[in-house]
């Protein structure tokens, strides 16, 4: 599975990079001009200026070409993640690529996934050495200048800009723009990425909003009645035990409730974490995907294992 993801991120993180360059996807600041697969899409306001459509023609040629491919898309886009929560995230953002490579050069680096994780995860065959720092900030920086050129080229010219860096013609304007974009992207790439899909990426946001409010939507259930097998849980990679929690690239813990798990990103890695180990004991794994009438139950589950806990606190307090 997880060859297979990689294979859906490093093409749409392809996608991503060279849309503008091949006009799939742009808008020419230059000409106010909207690009969408190679042609140029009209909302025909300038043949109603000519007098060649009357307003009501003009009015229906906004509300197909503007607000209903919009519509369309969005309500997509939230139905996928209405059923199985922030699947895009985990299989396809450009950012969210980054994030895991970026995990894995600071691992390196100091044993963790975070500057501000408190404590390092071990992982098999990684001993951190300091020498990876350069290599991790380089990174950042790399990333950064990518991320910042690349947004630029969705609004101007990518022949312009990239000509222009080259052979040092940048307006004043489109310099100022990569090196103040470059350098917040490279502090955001260091120090906040996992913030910034947790709590300020609105596209993540929202399709953590709308997974939550529906019950039938996919979940990561945990085997809560086989809970004591988890204190042999160890893989190659994981030799220390609890496989799932530092597989998780967003630090989560997935055997928790799903109101804990609002940042999921379905990447599917303690599954595989739990999958190793079971199968290792020859049993059945622990965690699994339901999804459907399957996911109700195992949230019912979930409520009254919450429920039954806080009355044992109470009686206890």
């Amino acid at each position: 599975m997880q060859r297979r993801r990689l294979f859906f991120q490093l093409g749409f993180f392809a996608l991503f990079l060279l849309a503008p360059a091949l006009n799939l996807l742009r808008f020419d600041l230059h000409e106010a001009q909207l690009w969408v697969l190679g042609q140029r899409w009209s909302l025909g306001i300038d043949a109603f200026r000519a007098g060649e459509i009357s307003a009501n023609q003009a009015a229906i040629q906004i509300f197909v070409r503007a607000f209903l491919p919009a519509i369309v898309l969005i309500v997509a886009f939230l139905g996928v993640a209405w059923k199985y929560g922030r699947l895009y995230c985990g299989w396809l953002c450009p950012h969210f690529t980054l994030v895991e490579t970026l995990n894995t050069a600071l691992h390196r680096a100091c044993g963790k996934l975070s500057i501000w994780d408190k404590h390092r995860t071990r992982r098999a065959g990684v001993q951190p050495s300091a020498r990876w720092w350069p290599v991790f900030f380089t990174l950042c920086a790399v990333f950064g200048f990518l991320w910042a050129i690349t947004l630029l080229t969705y609004l101007l010219p990518p022949a312009e800009i990239w000509g222009g860096l080259f052979s040092g013609t940048l307006t004043p304007n489109q310099a100022r723009f990569l090196g103040a974009g470059s350098l917040i992207f490279t502090l955001e790439f260091a120090f906040a990425r996992h913030l910034f899909c947790r709590f300020g990426c609105a596209v993540g946001l929202f399709q953590s909003l709308v997974w939550m409010a529906n019950p039938k939507g996919m979940v990561v259930a945990f085997d809560r009645d086989n809970a004591r097998d988890c204190r042999t849980c160890t893989t190659a990679t994981y030799p220390q035990g609890s496989a799932c929690d530092n597989g998780c690239p967003m630090r989560l813990h997935p055997r928790n409730i799903k109101r804990m798990m609002f940042s999921c990103v379905q990447c599917g890695q303690c599954l595989d974490s739990c999958e190793e180990t079971r199968t290792a004991q020859k049993s059945e794994p622990l965690l699994e995907w339901k999804v459907g009438a399957d996911a109700v139950r195992e949230t019912l589950r979930q409520r009254k294992a919450e429920r039954e806990a806080a009355a044992v606190l109470e009686r206890n307090v």
